[in-house]
């Protein structure tokens, strides 16, 4: 079940139901702690969080804890950050379940980048300018190239949406501009979305790596980039309206 990117308002109705329902709740450490808070107490709560670099739980082991817990016939929540199709590694949770004709079902959340955007009151698509998005993952073993389609991923006129992208980010910033991508192109890192300590960084691509030099290892972060995610004085004015009409 998706999570949302950690602000508990933006978890979905039927998300909020099923918590409410559960008899065990397996979460990933990006889950927002207001939306833990939602798990009603004497609910059983059972942290499998994986951060990059850093797994507490393998695969298979998470794996197994939810199908023992559904095979002893309690109603399990599985709660990923984010959209649990978008990098959730969910199909592979569904299908050992599946195997052993567990049924399942997927509440989706609102993933990050869409989050993200909304933050940075930007679109990541825009008539005339971005005509797609792309999403990919930067998550790779430590002294491994990323082995991603640069050529592909640095034609102009779409918006690319980089997660876990922090620790690569110079690489990512080098393999864009050799493959053509100007090196102008606006980025927008985003870090820890929708959280009360959210931090939205904007520059050029030529400074990806600069950039996210004063971002803690800890702090999930999502690059953006692309001519959509620009910065555009005359939204910021009027959110700053926004802010002093509800003041």
């Amino acid at each position: 079940m998706g999570a949302g990117p950690g602000d508990p308002d933006l978890l979905t109705r039927k998300a909020e139901r099923l918590i409410a329902a559960a008899d065990v709740v397996f979460y990933d450490a990006l889950v927002g702690p207001g939306v833990l808070d939602l798990i009603p107490p004497g609910t059983q709560r059972v942290s499998v969080g994986k951060r990059s670099g850093r797994h507490s739980k393998a695969q298979g082991s998470i794996n197994d804890l939810l199908l023992a817990a559904a095979k002893a016939g309690k109603r399990v929540v599985r709660l990923k950050g984010g959209d649990p199709s978008v990098f959730g590694r969910s199909a592979e949770e569904m299908d050992h379940l599946s195997a052993e004709g567990i049924p399942v079902r997927i509440c989706p959340g609102v993933t990050t980048a869409s989050a993200a955007a909304a933050s940075g009151l930007a679109s990541l698509t825009l008539r005339g300018v971005a005509r797609g998005v792309t999403f990919v993952t930067a998550h790779f073993k430590i002294g491994e190239p990323l082995r991603l389609d640069w050529e592909t991923l640095a034609r102009p006129g779409g918006t690319l949406g980089v997660y876990m992208g922090r620790a690569a980010a110079g690489e990512i910033s080098r393999s864009l501009i050799a493959a053509g991508r100007d090196p102008d192109t606006p980025v927008l890192i985003a870090v820890n979305v929708s959280l009360p300590n959210e931090r939205l960084i904007r520059g050029k691509l030529s400074a990806l790596a600069f950039l996210v030099a004063t971002i803690s290892d800890d702090d999930p972060t999502l690059l953006l980039i692309g001519e959509a995610v620009a910065a555009r004085p005359s939204r910021v004015s009027a959110a700053k309206d926004m802010v002093g009409a509800a003041d």
